[in-house]
């Protein structure tokens, strides 16, 4: 076809409109991105999409939240890392539009960070109905979760009992629960610690009363103040240990649970590195909604069986039980130890059982969970695998706070690839040298061929 003048000038009129068209939708499309947003996770298992869990405690909220993020500015690195806080809060603000976000650089407001009690950098403080929660690893469980506290309509206090030798859950020593006890406060709990002798009763705003072994024998009007306490339906956790309970009998007694002599031993912790016998795995756990969901495997060092006889108007629940090569060991633990069926208890033992009682009155279910075992939360055990998971578990049924769910961190099956030396090899020859060479020779054949016309 012959190009005259008239059908070159038309031919470049529509190239012109063409660009002014492209542009125009161009512009369009850039003007409407700034007025609406929307984006799609495309991410196995939608790990950049908040689970149904997190928008319906966002949903139950009602008022503003303010979350206030202590973060530097100074180095590329904190420019990323508030970069990567307001992406993730926009997830949030999605969902809930009255959440606000501001950010504050720690080296430029020392007053702002002292008066918050910030010790982190890129630490987020979350603020509703006038109470502060702090986060200091941002991910969707630690966020949402302190926004369930927040939501809460009461405190809940923790209050422990002390004065007789027991853990301290502010102590740092290896047997204390220092370390669970700062996990407690940054979940939202009040933690406190009693000494009945000084104050002869139970405060009445206490969520959930905290007893372990003592080592030495409270006075018997400190016991009956504790029987009181559950007589009236407060929740109790009582940790105890194998040998003298020190006083605690009463109340033992009161709820049906009696310890079997002797201390659990259990062989299949040696299969996992543990050479002490004294060692109570548990890797299975019985239906209940304190465990729901739960599949970690925990660890209690010098455990004792349970049993329970549960009183008239209670009932009760295995909630930590031990397999079937596990026995309770009634001789030393020294040396070779093996089940001797005419002096030891065999297995499986229940560790940790639950107790309810429903008030005909008033329709409230009065919680209770004893355990064989105080070990498992002490600083020297806490971090043993799903130690820490599984008392913060209990702690959140005893305090009736039932719609407070553990949200589980979702992540993509493919986010490794795991390569031979081999394919290693084949790929990095054919990026460093395969393809070049190929983009060369193409680019001289069409050199070639341009020149011969």
């Amino acid at each position: 076809m012959r190009i005259n003048p008239k059908l070159r000038r038309w031919l470049r009129l529509q190239g012109y409109l063409s660009v002014v068209l492209i542009v125009a939708i161009t512009g369009l499309l850039a003007y409407l991105s700034t007025r609406y947003e929307k984006s799609y996770d495309w991410t196995a298992a939608q790990r950049h999409t908040l689970s149904a869990t997190s928008r319906e405690v966002l949903a139950k909220m009602r008022g503003p939240v303010s979350i206030t993020a202590f973060a530097r500015e100074s180095t590329p690195e904190d420019k990323s890392l508030r970069e990567w806080i307001t992406r993730f809060v926009k997830r949030y603000q999605a969902a809930k539009h009255d959440i606000t976000l501001e950010f504050v650089d720690p080296d430029k407001s020392p007053d702002r960070v002292r008066e918050a009690g910030v010790r982190l950098n890129g630490e987020l403080v979350v603020r509703f109905n006038n109470r502060d929660l702090h986060v200091d690893n941002l991910t969707e469980q630690n966020l949402t979760n302190a926004l369930q506290n927040l939501a809460r309509n009461a405190e809940r206090w923790i209050v422990f009992l002390k004065g007789h030798g027991e853990r301290d859950p502010q102590g740092k020593a290896n047997s204390d629960l220092g370390l669970f006890g700062e996990q407690l406060g940054n979940r939202g709990f009040k933690v406190q610690s009693l000494e009945l002798a000084q104050s002869g009763a139970i405060p009445d705003n206490t969520s959930v009363l905290v007893l372990t072994t003592p080592q030495v024998d409270p006075l018997p009007a400190e016991i009956k103040a504790v029987q009181d306490y559950v007589s009236k339906g407060g929740s109790l956790l009582l940790m105890t240990d194998p040998g003298p309970q020190h006083g605690l009998e009463p109340l033992l007694q009161q709820l049906g649970v009696s310890l079997k002599p002797g201390t659990i031993v259990d062989p299949t912790t040696q299969r996992l590195g543990i050479e002490h016998p004294a060692m109570a795995l548990v890797a299975y756990y019985p239906t209940h909604p304190a465990t729901e969901g739960f599949n970690l495997l925990t660890v209690f060092p010098f455990a004792a069986g349970l049993e329970v006889k549960a009183p008239a108007g209670w009932e009760s629940a295995p909630l930590l039980t031990t397999s079937k090569a596990a026995w309770s060991e009634t001789g030393p633990l020294e040396g070779e130890v093996s089940f001797d069926k005419d002096k030891d208890v065999a297995g499986p033992l229940d560790i940790g059982v639950a107790l309810t009682h429903k008030d005909e009155k008033t329709n409230k279910e009065q919680r209770v969970i004893v355990t064989g075992d105080g070990d498992f939360l002490a600083n020297s055990y806490l971090g043993n695998s799903g130690n820490l998971d599984l008392g913060l578990r209990f702690f959140t049924w005893l305090s009736h706070d039932d719609a407070l769910i553990t949200i589980p961190a979702r992540t993509a099956p493919d986010q490794t690839l795991s390569l031979s030396r081999t394919a290693t090899i084949i790929i990095g020859f054919g990026f460093l040298v395969a393809l070049p060479l190929a983009l060369l020779g193409s680019g001289a054949v069409i050199w070639f061929r341009r020149r011969r016309r």
